[in-house]
């Protein structure tokens, strides 16, 4: 069965949440994760995603929204809920006061258990350039502040995301209570186009990639969309469904799906043809689905794909150019710890104007490594992330 990386439940409840109400929603989480456990799915994650906070919470002090995100971490701490997202900020809008954003940056260090976004561009508002900067300063912030610079896991620029994502960092809530799943098929894709090939003996066409991807979701997931849209009933949630996107994690990568279609390893001509072969049959299903249901390239969260761009068969550029036919932007992607505030601004710039242009949705995750210079090695401990060369 494919791995359940997350059990995200969007909270209808504005901020201030209490803690009358994160037990709730925690009791809720493990309910529907013992029945998943029941008939065989591992659960990897239970996570919350709010409303956006800073929305919420538009008129309280900065030390009020301090003191109120310490106390939803212990909150959260007491019910051991290790993930629940705040939502983006929602820079893209001309009246957000840019100086509130460095309260997300406060509220990462300070918690944890808590992820969070910023809205750059949206498809109703357009792309608000002189936020990136801000956004920039934020991920610098963090890359010092928190432990290894980890707080930058926790943290995305977004575009043209809308809610109801269930991965983190980009995942955030509108509505009634709604219930998402995201999933780690990276390995049954692999095995499905390694099969195929095998049998063809030379490079699959991109219909039948399409196709191969297709079925094999509908055949593995199907039983599994229908448990959770009856669990969604049972709990009267808003069904989301799935988020198709195979999330790779460690050693269980998704390179050997893009590699074992004939056209070479990750990073030669035919990879981009290849990326959106799957992202067309990841799109394609007749299952109910969420979030991005694209192809996920994160860099230090797939050990062999740190490995091919240590190799240097990839590069930043090259990877936002697969992301015009897949899934998610830039994803946790490593850079130098001396990097400028205007080289990571002119980045997230670079990901909000691809996804207004094709009206898609897209994320940077970047990574600034402190004390880390370009040629070095990382040295991350989490057990979420993997270690490659800066470059």
């Amino acid at each position: 069965m494919v791995p359940i990386r997350t059990i995200t439940l969007g909270v209808a409840e504005p901020h201030p949440l209490t803690a009358a109400i994160v037990r709730r929603l925690a009791q809720q989480l493990r309910a529907i994760a013992a029945r998943l456990q029941e008939v065989g799915y591992e659960v990897q994650t239970l996570r919350l995603a709010t409303r956006p906070l800073l929305s919420d919470l538009a008129t309280w002090p900065a030390r009020e929204i301090e003191r109120y995100g310490r106390e939803l971490q212990q909150m959260l701490t007491e019910v051991e809920i290790a993930f629940c997202s705040l939502g983006p900020a929602l820079v893209v809008q001309p009246t957000f006061p840019l100086e509130r954003l460095a309260l997300l940056a406060d509220l990462l260090i300070a918690g944890p258990a808590l992820s969070a976004s910023a809205l750059l561009a949206s498809s109703a508002q357009g792309l608000r350039q002189e936020a990136a900067p801000a956004i920039a300063r934020l991920m610098l912030r963090l890359a010092r502040e928190t432990p290894e610079g980890d707080g930058n896991f926790r943290f995305a620029m977004l575009a043209c995301v809308e809610p109801g994502c269930p991965f983190f960092p980009a995942a955030y809530h509108r509505g009634p209570a709604s219930l998402g799943l995201g999933l780690q098929s990276a390995p049954l894709l692999g095995q499905a186009l390694s099969a195929a090939a095998a049998e063809g003996g030379r490079p699959l066409a991109p219909d039948a990639i399409s196709a191969i991807v297709r079925r094999t979701l509908e055949e593995q997931l199907g039983p599994l969309a229908d448990l959770a849209r009856a669990l969604s009933d049972e709990h009267q949630l808003h069904y989301h469904g799935l988020d198709l996107s195979p999330a790779p994690l460690g050693e269980e990568s998704i390179v050997p799906a893009l590699e074992a279609c004939g056209y070479g390893l990750i990073g030669d001509p035919g990879t981009l043809t290849v990326a959106a072969a799957i992202t067309r049959g990841l799109q394609s299903t007749t299952l109910p689905t969420c979030g991005y249901c694209g192809l996920m390239l994160p860099v230090l969260e797939d050990a062999l794909l740190g490995r091919r761009w240590e190799e240097g068969r990839l590069h930043v550029h090259q990877l936002l150019l697969y992301s015009a036919v897949c899934g998610t932007g830039l994803d946790t992607i490593p850079l130098p710890g001396d990097s400028s505030e205007q080289t990571i601004a002119g980045l997230l710039l670079d990901v909000a104007a691809l996804a207004m242009r094709l009206r898609k949705p897209l994320a940077a995750r970047l990574f600034p490594v402190p004390g880390r210079r370009a040629g070095e090695r990382t040295t991350f401990t989490s057990p979420y992330l993997t270690n490659t060369l800066i470059r």
